[in-house]
């Protein structure tokens, strides 16, 4: 089916691969970087990717704004994507940990740019019932660059290069975004102004819901980033059950390995069943692999477990940018931003709520609520979406 999606969206999916591919070749090198080479602790891992997120919740506000008018959109992503290419080899020469949060912060910053208007976009040019496939595809192709990104970076350190010699590394994929990302805002340029030319009076479905989004369900969506475990603290917490820093590579590419195909199946499923449904799954399964982590003891489990971490992502990402999609109507790029920006700052408080707890009571203890908090979430969802009247397909 992906081949009756437009054109754009498989642009984008391409520079979102590249893109990831960049970053990935730094981002499961952090932990090890932060924490042995810079001496910093957990509430640092904590807070680099709370701190990332959040600093770009404002970012995205602003630019979802802006991306409303569809000219805008185009340099929003182009300068969005400039400011992540410059900026992420420059944690290469940090000699503090707090230099390695301050610069992922500005990273994210661009993310922040960037993220609203491609979203909007995506949305507005891809018809509604195959927009989970479109954000599958986008999700997908996302967590194919991430499964790039670390086996290059492995293979770099098996080779004997240093630590901030693949972190320098990254510019060369970063370069080739760049030049992607500008060809497909482009094409989604002349798209629109052909759209103008002859454009069709909205369906009746979609002036449906050209209404104001429900504050509960995207407040419920948004919770789910605060009782979250960020990813650098999976990271600490497999390797301190026993998996080598020269293997951690490896073991990202392989979550992205799952978080790319069950991307696929997310955005399919979030078409066949309905967005909320799909997402749900998601939220039950992060609970259950959440609730093993606490209780892993080898590094085989951490493997295992690891790994169905990737499911979560691949049965959330997409239906909730579907719900989203739907809630905005013809405001999508403030629809997006405020989604972005709220999982933002729920991101922020929960990395540091669970670095706090992981540094004081250990990985176990933090996993353990993070479960628990989950499955609450999970039990209540039902109840919201019917209370709300969020759309089931």
């Amino acid at each position: 089916m992906s081949e009756r999606l437009p054109r754009q969206v498989k642009l984008f999916g391409a520079v979102s691969l590249l893109n990831d591919f960049a970053s990935e070749m730094i981002y499961p090198l952090l932990p090890a970087f932060v924490t042995g080479v810079l001496g910093g602790g957990a509430v640092a891992l904590g807070a680099l990717d709370g701190a990332a997120d959040a600093a770009a919740a404002l970012v995205k506000l602003v630019s979802g704004r802006l991306s409303d008018r569809a000219t805008r959109r185009g340099p929003l992503i182009v300068i969005g994507y400039l400011v992540a290419v410059v900026v992420r080899p420059v944690i290469a020469v940090a000699a503090a940990a707090w230099q390695v949060v301050g610069l992922r912060v500005v990273d994210r910053l661009g993310k922040g740019l960037r993220t609203p208007p491609r979203d909007a976009l995506i949305a507005d040019v891809t018809p509604e019932p195959l927009r989970g496939r479109a954000f599958g595809l986008q999700r997908g192709l996302d967590h194919a660059g991430a499964v790039l990104g670390p086996l290059v970076a492995w293979g770099l350190l098996a080779g004997g290069t240093g630590v901030r010699t693949v972190i320098l590394a990254s510019i060369v994929p970063g370069v080739a975004v760049l030049v992607l990302a500008a060809w497909a805002v482009k094409d989604g340029e002349g798209r629109r102004r052909a759209a103008e030319g002859g454009a069709a009076p909205p369906s009746p479905s979609s002036a449906v819901l050209r209404r104001p989004a429900p504050t509960l369900p995207l407040l419920a969506i948004s919770f789910f980033y605060l009782l979250r475990m960020p990813d650098t603290l999976v990271i600490l917490h497999a390797q301190r059950l026993g998996i080598p820093v020269a293997v951690v590579p490896l073991l990202w590419a392989a979550v992205h390995v799952v978080r790319s195909s069950s991307s696929f199946l997310g955005g399919a499923l979030s078409d066949r069943v309905g967005p909320s449904l799909t997402m749900w799954f998601g939220w039950v399964c992060y609970a259950a692999v959440a609730a093993g982590m606490s209780f892993a003891s080898t590094p085989a489990e951490a493997w295992a477990l690891f790994l169905a971490l990737g499911l979560v992502a691949g049965l959330t990402e997409s239906p909730e940018r579907a719900l989203v999609a739907a809630f905005a109507g013809h405001r999508q790029g403030s629809g997006f931003g405020v989604y972005h920006a709220a999982s933002g700052v729920a991101a922020l408080v929960g990395g540091l709520l669970l670095g706090v707890e992981f540094q004081r009571a250990g990985g176990d203890s933090a996993f353990l609520a993070s479960a628990v908090v989950a499955l609450a979430l999970a039990l209540l969802w039902p109840f919201i979406a019917r209370a709300h009247r969020v759309p089931a397909r």
